[in-house]
């Protein structure tokens, strides 16, 4: 991992900053002489993406035997594909792979840049095609989202929060993790049109129209009298409703999440092996794509980086029902 000097070097430099105070001599000599392989790493604010390129960064590390940020300059396309090489024989998924590559496609982008490598040995390196994995994930019919979405009941707490929950992902397609975000706020009327900001992944913010039901189940949640929160602007948006910590202001989480779709897909009897909170935004996806949304509309509303993505979704030219099979007749 980067030295800890280091990062202690530029953390406090962003403390001094805070405190209006400037910078002394030597911190200032301090700060000059941090290698560009730091200042990549400290300049990542997202705390799960450092938390993440952290790992991934360590795992090079150790597999090359890197003990000094400056070793990187060193590094190879060679090293790069023996490494790959190894993750495959560990049986690591694609999507996983290809994230690992990028962490250090990032790190050496960003050496480039520095004059520190004259190029990103990364590039050209072959990656896992990401559509090994993602588009493994199940979607639900439209019947099995219509009885999800009214699998809570309607006279408790947890139910009516449930709902909503349910409703935020089946009409907006969030990430478990950007529904787990939202604040009380982040609903908010835009030119005369409700919208849920956003705060998906690196730290990018996108606003999207709130559909008529979800904001409906979302008011009957903030206005019940055992939260009563709707006023709270700053606050989660949703909570738990009970805590052995005894805090049920916090947000909920994605652990809690997971529960909740696996618990009612059981209830309501539309469970499957591999239903997930991941399969609520590829039902809202899929269904969009059916409804004739276009595709680079999906993309945006979705926070795709890539349209490559979306397409996983895109479902419409392999629809059992258009399939000639089915069009045959010998009558």
């Amino acid at each position: 991992m980067p030295r800890k000097d280091d990062l202690i070097k530029v953390e406090n430099a962003e403390l001094v900053n805070n405190q209006e105070r400037l910078l002394t001599r030597s911190e200032f000599q301090g700060l000059a002489n941090v290698p560009p392989e730091i200042e990549w790493f400290a300049n990542i604010t997202n705390k799960n993406t450092k938390r993440a390129y952290e790992k991934d960064l360590q795992g090079f590390m150790d597999f090359c035997g890197i003990q000094t940020p400056e070793e990187f300059r060193v590094v190879t396309r060679s090293h790069i594909i023996s490494w790959r090489k190894t993750l495959e024989t560990n049986n690591l998924g694609s999507s996983t792979i290809r994230r690992k590559l990028s962490a250090i496609s990032s790190l050496f982008e960003y050496l480039c840049e520095k004059n520190a490598v004259t190029h990103n040995p990364v590039k050209g390196v072959k990656r896992p095609n990401s559509q090994a994995n993602e588009g493994r994930t199940p979607a639900l019919s439209d019947d099995q989202a219509r009885i999800l979405l009214e699998a809570p009941r309607k006279d408790t707490l947890k139910g009516v929060r449930d709902r909503a929950i349910l409703a935020v992902l089946l009409y907006h397609g969030l990430r478990r993790e950007e529904l787990c975000r939202l604040k009380v706020g982040d609903l908010q009327l835009r030119r005369g049109v409700m919208y849920l900001s956003i705060h998906g992944k690196g730290d990018r913010t996108r606003y999207v129209v709130a559909h008529p039901k979800a904001i409906e189940l979302i008011e009957e949640y903030t206005h019940h009298e055992k939260v009563n929160h709707y006023d709270d602007h700053k606050g989660a948006l949703f909570r738990p409703v009970r805590s052995k910590k005894k805090d049920l202001t916090r947000a909920i989480t994605p652990d809690a999440i997971y529960k909740i779709i696996r618990a009612y897909s059981r209830q309501s009897g539309v469970y499957f092996e591999g239903i997930r909170p991941h399969s609520m935004r590829a039902t809202a996806a899929t269904n969009a794509l059916d409804n004739q949304s276009d595709i680079a509309k999906v993309q945006e509303w979705l926070g795709h980086a890539n349209i490559a993505t979306t397409r996983i979704y895109d479902k419409r030219n392999t629809r059992p029902e258009d399939s000639p099979t089915l069009k045959i007749s010998y009558k």
